[in-house]
């Protein structure tokens, strides 16, 4: 059997009970709440639902799924057997040990070691196996959450109970919801290219590096229309960037990524080789940190896109391409040539304001007259 597992919170009130409140709250989300911990399969049904437990430091992931196998919770150690697999991430990294000992072989995504900015070509392909079976948990837990009841605050007279509404609504997500993950034909067709994908080097990654092509600037020449520079680069169907990404969730990450990268005339800001014209580098804006902007080089000619690599953590994959990647590809390749509405999300800045843009101070000279200057 393939397991994959996570845990999923539910919050509620304070407590008078300080002993009990501080059992339940927790560091990770600066909030009380209670754990559960979700197994489902590949297909997204729900096979068990262990808890709740409390949310310190002492419930982690880790400590609840070997808490659940030694007490044999939910009859787990009965249907869970020797040679069966585990998908988790990596907050279950002190479980490890445990089901190695079980003999339940452990897939979890790589570790980031200290001082290292990047995964390795190898790791980043590894950890993409896991993501592309594990994502199935977190929408589970999205699904249970569904019911108002469990996403809102619960009051704690309704803690006794809360496992048995998990129970509940986990029997009637499998009864009458879709499966999350059903089979597909070409499903053996991707994991055989994912699993060969998984072998390769990144061959452009090391010719940046061997060439130094990040440190030389002169060799960039920039772009500020992409019309006239990249007419040959390939246009690509839906079904083709899905190829290349191996997944969906680059690719609605990529159109939020293209509208934040468009200049006020509609075109990217690329830089392209002097030597190469089939080689070319963009800067993209880090999502998440405003001093980050992550560089990244793609590799083409008027057929195919051949390579790529990105300085993101996970950039210097083969097994499908990061977001920063694939934003730029699905742009040049599908976007700009259809009549495609980059407004599709409203601008809720426009109705904050911002501290930082403060106003010119304003004097009043002798005249009695408004003036702006010294």
């Amino acid at each position: 059997a393939i397991l994959v597992l996570d845990g999923t919170y539910f919050y509620i009130k304070k407590s008078s009970q300080f002993h009990f409140q501080r059992k339940c709250y927790s560091l990770h989300k600066n909030r009380l709440l209670v754990k559960t911990m979700m197994v489902v399969s590949t297909t997204g049904h729900i096979i068990s639902s262990l808890g709740p437990y409390f949310s310190d430091g002492k419930n982690n992931d880790a400590n609840i799924l070997i808490h659940g196998l030694k007490t044999n919770a939910e009859d787990m150690s009965n249907w869970l057997r020797e040679g069966d697999i585990v998908v988790v991430d990596r907050g279950f990294r002190d479980s490890v040990e445990f089901l190695d000992d079980l003999r339940i072989k452990t897939e979890m995504p790589v570790f980031l070691r200290r001082g290292q900015k990047q995964h390795t070509v190898e790791e980043s392909n590894s950890s993409r196996l896991v993501t592309k079976i594990r994502w199935v948990v977190e929408s589970v837990n999205g699904k249970v959450k569904c019911w108002k009841y469990l996403a809102n605050i619960l009051p704690n007279s309704q803690i006794p109970y809360i496992g048995e509404y998990v129970s509940l609504v986990s029997a009637i997500v499998n009864k009458y919801c879709k499966p999350l993950n059903p089979s597909h034909v070409d499903d053996e067709l991707i994991g055989c290219k994912m699993l060969h994908l998984s072998t390769q080097k990144n061959c452009l990654k090391e010719r940046i590096e061997r060439d130094h092509l990040e440190r030389r600037p002169s060799n960039w020449l920039s772009v500020s229309s992409v019309g006239d520079c990249f007419n040959d680069f390939p246009k690509l169907q839906e079904d083709e960037l899905r190829q290349l990404t191996l997944g969906v969730y680059q690719l609605k990450l990529a159109k939020s990524y293209s509208v934040e990268h468009l200049n006020a005339d509609g075109s990217y800001e690329m830089f392209v080789n002097k030597q190469d014209e089939g080689l070319l580098m963009g800067k993209i804006q880090s999502r998440h940190v405003s001093s980050r902007i992550h560089k990244l080089w793609i590799e083409y000619d008027d057929v195919m896109v051949k390579g790529w690599y990105c300085q993101c953590r996970s950039g210097a994959r083969v097994v499908g391409t990061c977001a920063h990647v694939a934003s730029v590809v699905w742009f040049l390749g599908c976007a700009r040539h259809r009549d495609i509405d980059f407004n599709f999300t409203v601008d809720w800045s426009a109705y904050l304001t911002d501290a930082k843009d403060l106003p010119e101070p304003q004097l009043i000279d002798d005249d009695n007259e408004v003036s702006t200057e010294e």
